[in-house]
């Protein structure tokens, strides 16, 4: 048997009630760790718990939190330390994508990406990293995109704050080894994700993805169960020497290695 001795961790995975994030703690609960997810939609959220909770046998808490908002991290981050007494896993997963052209966007467009997909990241690092350290150690792991690595024109501002999540990742990870906390990225290609779904308006998502897979060298769009099978294989103990890599998860599209 493969063990990924992930059984009792504590897993807080921020956007988790759909798409990647959702496939992430279904794995996640699926290995046995106890698991938060977080989304700004309550209901929905609740209903996604509940269902991961029944499908896997294992503890899944929702808790409602916007996480461009700090206080929303603090109160998730409070709210799991008083079901679980701790934290050993964060998947800062939670972002969407955003591209125009430099003259196409204001300074707010900027400043809301930087906050959703930066410095939400670093404020919830922040809160988790003491606890890791107290606990002897931790997995951190940043969802960012290819993107960040090789930027395509007009794909601001997502490549420039997924190439900041990169920094961070790296960063982190040279700060915190010394106390047994890692920080790996996985840098997101073409996926299936609710995001594309929303993109596809009245056009079935799988035509869409039939199109995409033409750009992609593997000749298909990836599964968010793929993505999630490598993120709980960084958060596990099988993953215990790697640290401050980025790590692309889509199908050779990418220039950037």
């Amino acid at each position: 048997m493969f063990e990924l001795g992930l059984k009792g961790k504590i897993a807080i995975i921020t956007g988790g009630s759909d798409g990647l994030g959702r496939a992430t703690a279904e794995r996640l609960a699926g290995e046995g760790a106890k698991v938060v997810i977080c989304a700004r939609r309550e209901e929905h959220l609740q209903l996604a718990a509940k269902d991961i909770a029944e499908q896997t046998g294992a503890e899944v808490l929702g808790v409602r939190a916007d996480v461009s908002i700090a206080s929303d991290i603090d109160e998730l981050i409070k709210v799991t330390m008083d079901r679980f007494s701790g934290v050993d896993i964060l998947v800062n997963n939670a972002g969407k994508s955003a591209a125009a052209g430099l003259e196409e966007i204001d300074d707010a467009e900027w400043q809301a990406d930087i906050n959703l997909k930066v410095m939400a990241a670093v404020r919830a690092c922040r809160r988790v990293i003491p606890i890791m350290r107290e606990r002897g150690g931790g997995a951190i792991v940043n969802a960012t995109i290819v993107g960040g690595k090789a930027p395509a024109a007009k794909s601001l501002p997502t490549t420039v704050s997924r190439a900041a999540g990169i920094n961070l990742t790296k960063s982190l990870a040279n700060e915190y080894a010394v106390d047994r906390i890692r920080v790996n990225t996985v840098c997101i290609g073409l996926l299936k994700s609710e995001q594309w779904v929303r993109r596809a308006g009245n056009e079935d998502p799988e035509e869409l993805y039939r199109k995409l897979s033409k750009q992609v060298p593997l000749g298909r769009i990836g599964e968010a169960e793929e993505y999630a099978d490598l993120v709980t294989f960084l958060v596990s103990d099988r993953a215990a020497y790697i640290t401050g890599v980025a790590v692309n998860i889509d199908g050779g599209l990418s220039d950037a290695v």
